[in-house]
């Protein structure tokens, strides 16, 4: 009887706390996070109802998504890696993956003007993606020794404006390198058509952009989770200290760690120049930075399957969300708010789940 004469009271006395802690600011949220809801629901359902776009379209525009999104897992994997292992965002990682795509141009122009693109087109765009993969591991790997190390033990403010200031001047040198002016990768001849998957047609670029992006997400989980290095950098994440005393040599894990990520990026620069050709300038890595940004918080920022998973989903909901969900709310040029619907992203993982979709909740050391 007193057991349950106890508990309603418990369960009064429990409400009563719940709602004393409320605060306006969560009042706020809610609401937010409710009318979000319903404009999703809405536009979605007033999209799907008036039949305004075929299936075929709607694989076109998921399609599209996964290739974008699979260039934006590339460059989120050198933000998440970096965090797991220094806890800062490297900001000037979108100029690593500028880098070696900006020069590997140069190299592509030359495979197409002496017709080895032509004759070799395998080789030549193997040899466009070294060249970009040295080149961002490079700058990478000149970043992290003369703008990173002196400020390790630096409050995290200070790295992290460093990391602004170091975007800044690789945007600039580079254009005092090559120019300010936009530059196209020639076409491959090979990507060009569509292959028939049951009733519908994919682009055949789409394809290898697709699998050449998921090859080298496989390459690194192997390395992550396999290889003798990637468990001296899993270690590092948990326990600097820990790991030195059992003598594992933290800068060369580091190190490595950034040669990775401007590995990583220098291949996503060249896959970017493929699937879209145009538009390589030295300011091209600040928007596809900051999306892979959005897409490493998105999946859990230190995480590496969801920085993949992330970068995936946010190629897919840019893709098909203006359709989907703006075109039902009559918003008129909904395509052209496709990068609104990235930073909204952004936001509102950070205010409802900042530990990613993928991550765990940060300690308070980390947070």
């Amino acid at each position: 009887m007193s057991t349950a004469v106890k508990s309603p009271l418990k369960k009064k006395r429990f409400s009563r706390e719940m709602l004393e802690r409320l605060t306006w600011v969560d009042l706020v949220l809610g609401a937010l996070r409710i009318f979000i809801i319903v404009a999703v629901i809405v536009g979605s359902y007033n999209t799907i109802t008036s039949d305004k776009y075929t299936v075929s379209q709607w694989v076109s525009l998921v399609m599209a998504g996964l290739a974008q999104g699979s260039i934006y897992s590339l460059i989120a994997l050198g933000y998440t890696l970096v965090y797991g292992i220094l806890l800062m965002i490297n900001f000037a990682h979108g100029e690593v993956f500028m880098s070696g795509a900006f020069t590997a141009y140069f190299v592509a122009n030359w495979t197409n003007q002496n017709g080895m693109l032509e004759r070799m087109p395998v080789v030549s765009v193997l040899l466009w993606m070294v060249v970009a993969a040295l080149v961002s591991m490079g700058v990478a790997i000149l970043l992290e020794r003369v703008a990173y190390r002196p400020l390790r033990g630096a409050p995290r403010l200070v790295p992290l404006i460093t990391a602004i200031g170091a975007s800044f001047f690789l945007q600039y040198t580079f254009r005092g390198l090559y120019g300010s002016g936009f530059k196209s990768y020639p076409e491959v001849p090979m990507l060009k058509g569509t292959v028939p998957i049951g009733q519908f047609n994919i682009p055949l670029v789409q394809i290898v952009v697709i699998a050449s992006a998921l090859v080298l997400m496989l390459a690194l989980y192997w390395l992550v989770e396999r290889s003798k290095m990637g468990k001296a950098m899993r270690a590092v994440s948990e326990d600097k200290e820990v790991s030195k005393l059992m003598g594992i040599d933290i800068d060369k894990v580091i190190v490595f760690t950034f040669a990775v990520g401007g590995l990583l990026a220098g291949a996503a620069g060249v896959i970017n120049g493929l699937y879209r050709p145009q538009g390589v300038n030295f300011f091209m890595g600040f928007f596809p930075g900051i999306k892979a940004f959005t897409a490493a918080v998105l999946g859990g920022i230190g995480s590496v399957p969801g920085a993949m998973l992330g970068g995936l989903f946010l190629g897919i909901i840019e893709s098909v969300g203006p359709n989907l969900v703006l075109d039902g709310l009559g918003i008129p040029a909904a395509n052209q708010l496709k990068d609104v619907i990235a930073f909204t992203m952004l936001v509102l993982v950070l205010i409802f789940r900042p530990q990613g979709i993928m991550g765990e909740k940060l300690k308070e050391k980390k947070a």
